[in-house]
């Protein structure tokens, strides 16, 4: 086994490592869930030496934070679920953003505060979602750095109601008047929506009606039709669906930033080495090229994750998402 998986995890450095000339809008997202990690500022350095410019990380740890000084990463700075209800509180929203944003400025490279990651309309701190969105933004704002810092909110696509064929995409009834003045915050401050797209947990979750090879981006010709626009690829389709319900709430121009994808490599269906290596190299091969409803622009995309998380779950699968293991060796190691 171990040596067929040395034989597999061939993809992913060169991909990432990359000349200043051949950038890719592709970050990864740095998770904590384990108690066997590198230090941060091992952490920052691995990023570096394979020239990773973007990082996402879900709460304001202070060792990463300082971590981060003057390494000139872009940083996705997440607000806890738990915190949501207290920064609902302007006051407490200010301190927050001293405390965690503008005591690392200039220092620090923030480019988006996740405020909440993945908050369903029926989760008791959905109510206090865009009260702490508003609040953090009118903190940022007081310190004139609105147009560099961008306030957001991470979603699943379990938000949309219809995503098939993605023309019809369009938020769920029982989330509109949750997402909804969301979409219209992101419209007039000039914000991403953030969405974490996951062909994997699709396809695990319908086998009969989607193809893996739809979901790895590898199938032949095109298996979806809609329109004049042809779906060659799950992530695309997920992708385009988000924007259609974004034009049907009204807010055609807010960009999508997806905030996690990924595939894992053992503990579950079709979670191998093989399948991972082979979503990561075309993810990262792709986002360039955009989606058929938006040819051409390029998709700031991050990976997620940096390491596997040996305290993730409940599934075995949550624990292998990493694209190295916690010994900082890569588990994709592509040569192309």
């Amino acid at each position: 086994m171990a040596a067929t998986v040395l034989l597999l995890i061939g993809l992913l450095l060169p991909y990432l490592k990359l000349t200043a000339a051949q950038t890719r809008p592709i970050g990864v997202c740095y998770g904590r869930v384990a108690n066997n990690l590198p230090s941060d500022q091992e952490v920052v350095n691995l990023y570096h030496s394979n020239g990773i410019t973007k990082m996402r990380i879900y709460d304001p740890n202070e060792p990463t934070l300082q971590a981060l000084r003057g390494s000139n990463i872009e940083l996705m700075l997440g607000v806890p679920n738990g915190d949501l209800q207290a920064l609902s509180d302007p006051s407490a929203a200010s301190s927050w953003v001293q405390n965690n944003i503008l005591a690392f400025t200039p220092d620090v490279k923030f480019r988006y505060v996740a405020v909440g990651n993945e908050i369903s309309p029926s989760d008791e701190a959905a109510s206090f979602v865009l009260p702490a969105m508003q609040n953090i933004y009118n903190a940022i704002a007081s310190a004139n750095l609105q147009a560099q810092i961008k306030v957001s909110t991470a979603i699943q696509t379990s938000l949309l109601g219809n995503s098939y064929p993605p023309s019809a995409g369009s938020f769920a009834d029982n989330a509109n008047s949750y997402i909804g003045p969301i979409v219209q915050f992101l419209k007039q401050t000039g914000a991403p929506l953030l969405a974490n797209i996951y062909p994997y947990f699709s396809y695990i979750g319908d086998t009969k009606d989607i193809r893996l090879d739809y979901a790895l981006f590898t199938s032949q010709g095109t298996p979806v039709q809609d329109g004049s626009l042809g779906y060659q690829n799950l992530f695309d389709a997920s992708l385009d669906a988000l924007y259609s319900a974004l034009e049907k709430a009204g807010a055609p121009d807010v960009e999508v930033v997806v905030s996690e994808t990924g595939w894992p490599s053992e503990g579950g269906d079709a979670a191998t080495v093989d399948n991972a290596n082979t979503y990561y190299k075309n993810m990262i091969n792709h986002v360039s090229a955009g989606t058929p409803k938006r040819p051409g622009k390029v998709i700031e995309t991050y990976l997620f994750a940096m390491f596997d998380e040996n305290q993730k779950g409940p599934a075995e699968t949550e624990r292998h998402f990493g694209l190295f293991s916690p010994n900082k060796q890569p588990k994709y190691k592509l040569d192309n």
